[in-house]
């Protein structure tokens, strides 16, 4: 994450007013679960026929980063910024550096195959640049962040990592 730092000095009292750090790119949360990548950009042409498409090639995977609590996914959401949002509605319990993969289409969810489907064959992100945002299950923001196929893929083969 890029940080500005902004500066601010009174003159006319001749000192230093405020330094803070503001975030260019992500919010920080201090929460478990975050975003490790996404898989914005399906491989091969986009098509969503639940038949025959390839939404469940774009995927977003969260990963818990605690090391120590396993954390219920159950009433979490990943929103768009177009208001786009999917709601884990089911119990998906992710161990200390455990992730999941939350897939377009549709398919059986998997604690053992890590996997979580969103049941509808619309691709979820844009191809060009989007914002990516994890609610807790209380509302309050755990992670998020833009990104821009030219400013954050160089090697534009559609997939991005967050946090490592």
């Amino acid at each position: 994450m890029r940080i500005r730092l902004v500066v601010t000095t009174a003159v006319a009292a001749g000192t230093l007013a405020a330094l803070s750090a503001v975030p260019a790119e992500a919010t920080e949360y201090s929460s478990a679960l975050k975003i490790k990548g996404i898989q914005y950009d399906a491989p091969g042409s986009d098509s969503n026929s639940c038949s025959t498409g390839n939404t469940d090639e774009e995927y977003l995977t969260i990963k818990n980063y605690s090391s120590g609590t396993t954390v219920n996914l159950k009433g979490y959401v990943v929103k768009d910024k177009a208001g786009n949002r999917f709601t884990f509605t089911a119990n998906h319990y992710l161990q200390p550096g455990d992730y999941v993969k939350l897939r377009g289409g549709n398919g059986t969810d998997s604690d053992s195959r890590n996997v979580v489907y969103r049941d509808n064959c619309n691709f979820m992100w844009n191809n060009d640049k989007d914002s990516i945002y994890l609610y807790k299950p209380s509302g309050a923001g755990a992670d998020s962040h833009s990104y821009t196929r030219s400013g954050n893929d160089p090697d534009r083969n559609g997939y991005i990592t967050y946090h490592g």
